[in-house]
């Protein structure tokens, strides 16, 4: 999981790097037209669009298995705790699926499964709640950026919707660490509590 989480970090880096890349490149072309040949614009669109194809498949890869662990740890912890439990365990997958119901189920999902897996330093909800806000910015964000820049046409909207989509890639990147540091922790407190064992 987390070498799939860092595989998402590493695509992103390499679709921002190639925003900003295309970037500079509109820059140029708005100061100057004749600045660049229509095969740099023609190369610089090819990788642009290359690196979101990436970013699209090792995305929807890490989903298929991050959903696949969190009905697990979902599964667990309703074996340690099964009164912590508000949904019921089909919504570790379905929370993610159903539309509006993927803003806020999961995070309730995630919260009753860390109720259910405590250990000494489980108090603080900080990791999980800026995981969570940094998904949903991230998901709404990009959203955005990607219908702006569909829709742009001048130079100046490209320009302007290819900083919307860099932004985008440093959110998810940042989600996608937290991510990182909410798998690790989480599958931590569920060894360490399957460890212990029953508690009477």
């Amino acid at each position: 999981m987390v070498i799939l989480l860092r595989l998402v970090i590493v695509a992103d880096v390499y679709a921002l790097w190639q925003g900003i890349h295309s970037y500079q490149l509109v820059g140029r072309l708005i100061d100057d037209i004749s600045s660049a040949t229509s095969r740099e614009i023609n190369e610089a669109d090819h990788l642009y669009r290359a690196s979101g194809i990436l970013q699209i498949a090792v995305l929807l890869t890490t989903a298929v298995v991050f959903i696949v662990w969190f009905h697990r740890t979902r599964v667990n912890a309703e074996v340690f705790a099964p009164d912590y439990q508000s949904k019921k365990r089909a919504w570790a997958i379905w929370g993610w699926l159903v539309p509006v119901a993927n803003l806020w189920f999961p995070r309730q999902i995630a919260s009753d499964i860390w109720n259910a897996s405590p250990d000494q330093n489980s108090r603080s909800r900080a990791l999980l709640n800026w995981w969570w806000a940094l998904w949903i910015v991230d998901l709404s964000f990009g959203r955005l950026a990607d219908q702006r820049y569909a829709k742009a046409e001048s130079l100046e909207e490209i320009k302007g919707a290819l900083a919307g989509l860099m932004a985008s890639d440093i959110f998810n990147i940042t989600a996608a660490v937290l991510a990182i540091f909410f798998v690790r922790r989480l599958t931590r407190m569920q060894h360490e509590k399957a460890l212990r064992g029953p508690t009477v």
